[in-house]
């Protein structure tokens, strides 16, 4: 716990040079490309920093969709999904097909579904544990355009 909120303190002390990087890695394929669907969770500060970065994006350039890919099938969750399409935040959502997982494990199910179903992964991974550094991992394994962007700022 101590380290997740020591990562996230360290994530929100560098937000603006974060949104700046991830803003200049979207507008260059954005110029390279017709049409992006951006794939995102809500699970961290990264996410939220990115569908910020998306929303913006999107008023200047109408080639983009925004998909928030849910882990769970639940109330709260049907009610987080319509406050991010009301903020703007999201245009569409997606249950991947998870269903039969534990609920324990449908954040790294729901991360490999994603990035299988991607062609780049912006990944936000400062250390070598957790579940972020897992999916990087995946990522990898799967031979999969990575920009981290940790190692951009």
């Amino acid at each position: 716990m101590y380290e997740n909120l020591l990562h996230r303190s360290f994530l929100y002390s560098r937000v603006d040079k974060i949104k700046d990087t991830v803003t200049k890695i979207l507008e260059e394929l954005l110029t390279d490309t017709e049409f992006i669907t951006c794939y995102f969770g809500a699970q961290g500060g990264f996410d939220e920093i990115c569908a910020c970065v998306c929303k913006s994006l999107k008023q200047k350039h109408i080639k983009m969709e925004l998909v928030y890919v849910t882990p769970y099938i639940s109330l709260s969750e049907q009610l987080k999904i319509k406050e991010m399409q009301n903020r703007g935040l999201c245009d569409a959502s997606i249950y991947p097909p998870i269903e039969n997982t534990p609920p324990k494990f449908a954040i790294l199910k729901r991360n490999i579904w994603m990035i299988e179903s991607s062609d780049i992964i912006i990944s936000y991974v400062s250390h070598n544990y957790g579940g972020a550094y897992s999916s990087l991992k995946s990522a990898r394994c799967l031979n999969k355009k990575i920009i981290n962007v940790s190692s951009l700022i």
